[in-house]
């Protein structure tokens, strides 16, 4: 599967963003500013603008280019809402072939299952498709419902990074985690 072609679960259609969806972008931006605050670095308010989501989505569309990052939308069948949305980042060639997968769920779908379901048809994509070997996870200890999440999806503890990342103004200590490419995926 390339990139031209979106990948379809029961519930999602999975693409890498584009220019297109600048109002789809922000409007997920906004209706989850709260649910994805204590999980995310500080945002100003222009973070929260259509003009700040065009200028995402330019530079998402050159890192795309230059295979430095891939940044996914899992859409509503109809192609409209924003349902989740990852991004394999830091693409890494040669002798690692490996990324950091990043994502977020929006609130009303949060607990239901679609993350896993739109993860689970989209990492055998990253390993086949883009010919990597590892994807690597990373959460807050306190983020339970991530921890389960990468768990079940394979995904292996490597260690724990005190104050890793600035999350909501703080740093956050993390546990590392990674899935490696198999035969099945």
């Amino acid at each position: 599967m390339n990139l031209l072609h979106p990948i379809t679960t029961p519930r999602a259609l999975i693409r890498v963003v584009n220019a297109s969806d600048a109002a789809r972008v922000w409007r997920y931006r906004v209706a989850n500013r709260e649910h994805l605050a204590p999980w995310e670095p500080l945002r100003d308010a222009s973070y929260f603008t259509v003009e700040h989501c065009i200028h995402t989505l330019a530079e998402m569309h050159r890192a795309v280019q230059q295979d430095r990052s891939y940044a996914m939308v899992a859409l509503d069948l109809a192609g409209e809402e924003i349902l989740a949305s990852f991004t394999l980042a830091n693409v890494m060639r040669g002798s690692f072939q490996a990324c950091h997968l990043g994502y977020s769920v929006a609130a009303h779908w949060q607990g239901l299952g679609l993350m896993r379901e739109v993860l689970g048809a989209a990492l055998p994509w990253a390993f086949h498709a883009l010919d990597l070997h590892r994807v690597m996870a990373n959460y807050m200890p306190s983020n339970q419902r991530s921890g389960r999440l990468l768990e079940h999806l394979g995904f292996e503890r490597e260690g724990y990074a005190k104050q890793y990342l600035q999350i909501a103004g703080r740093w956050e200590d993390h546990i590392l985690t990674a899935r490696l490419r198999t035969e099945s995926a």
